[in-house]
């Protein structure tokens, strides 16, 4: 067991090759190109502004949920644990959670090198009994642990809902692999937004101030700085809505007008209204969640909302004694 309080782990995860993607997506019926895309430094600036815009109530209901049961989880969580995040964001919802368990080892999982090194540093400097060893790996195709957390109990960490980016099916995968990280006896927190009506949901993905469709119209030129396409911003608008069957927002960029955009020496034809598909986030009943921790292996333990259920923060735990079942 190491004494250093902080040590980087790079699993040097292979990144996509990022043209063959986008060329991929962009031959597809319907086109589509994935929202990790989103995030370069001025989509994280956007991202930021819309988590306080009024139409946006997942951030702020998420935190308030867990600053109301800090206690309760305190209760549960014992603070020798490893607190394992997913994702490693802009910490203020991680920070709520060690403030509210007090663990000893915090192990922020994240692909990119550079924004994992310095939001763990950040937390690193700001508690100073806190272990913290971030580990950069592609937390979607399974994560190798470092060996300095062997024998701590573990807490797995997703919140924001982002669950709810992946396709059902791939959000049990994903789930199953938690599972397996924190192995027999270990707890997960996970976000999930609720299935609510249309009238609640949309706004969120379609303010007032067009903040959402800034952040999506930008992918295109993170796309053209980074990979040379030549999408023209000004030829697409932000269009997003709520399937209510399938329980998801779908934002897509559509074409004003009928347009060739190349890449890589490849042209692609896009009709006039054809959209390209950015994003789902889909919306889950307590059913749902419950049968999806059900088919991951993990039993629900608990969960708390707010006062209108618009939010659920789920505990679920791995049971001590049953292997997972990954069905």
């Amino acid at each position: 067991m190491t004494s250093e309080r902080y040590q980087f782990f790079d699993q040097n995860p292979k990144l996509p090759n990022v043209v063959d993607e986008i060329k991929q997506g962009l031959r597809a019926t319907p086109k589509r190109i994935s929202p990790k895309y989103f995030y370069d430094a001025h989509g994280s600036v956007l991202f930021d502004q819309i988590t306080q815009l009024p139409e946006y109530y997942l951030t702020r209901t998420e935190i308030s949920i867990l600053d109301e049961n800090k206690e309760k989880l305190s209760h549960i969580i014992d603070e020798s644990c490893c607190l394992i995040e997913y994702g490693s964001g802009s910490s203020r919802k991680v920070r709520a959670l060690i403030n509210a368990i007090n663990p000893r080892y915090y192990v922020p999982v994240d692909i990119s090198r550079e924004h994992l090194n310095q939001s763990a540093r950040s937390i690193h400097d700001d508690f100073d009994k806190l272990h913290v060893y971030p580990t950069c790996a592609d937390y979607t195709q399974g994560v190798e642990l470092p060996d300095v957390i062997d024998g701590a109990p573990r807490c797995g960490f997703f919140p924001g809902s982002s669950i709810g980016n992946f396709e059902r099916e791939d959000a049990l995968r994903f789930l199953s692999s938690i599972g397996t990280d924190i192995g027999p006896g270990g707890y997960c927190i996970i976000g999930f937004d609720s299935r609510k009506s249309r009238a609640i949901v949309e706004p969120a993905y379609n303010d007032a101030q067009g903040v959402t469709a800034s952040f999506n119209l930008n992918l295109l030129n993170h796309l053209n700085e980074t990979i040379g396409t030549d999408f023209d911003q000004s030829k697409f608008e932000h269009r997003a809505f709520y399937d209510e069957s399938r329980g998801r927002i779908e934002m897509h960029l559509v074409s004003k007008t009928a347009q060739t955009v190349s890449l890589d020496g490849e042209t692609f034809d896009l009709t006039r209204n054809e959209s390209i598909h950015t994003e789902n986030s889909y919306k889950y009943s307590l059913t749902e969640v419950r049968e999806l921790a059900r088919r991951s292996g993990m039993s629900f333990v608990t969960h708390w909302e707010d006062s209108q259920a618009w939010f659920y923060v789920v505990l679920l735990r791995v049971p001590e004694s049953t292997a997972l079942s990954h069905n």
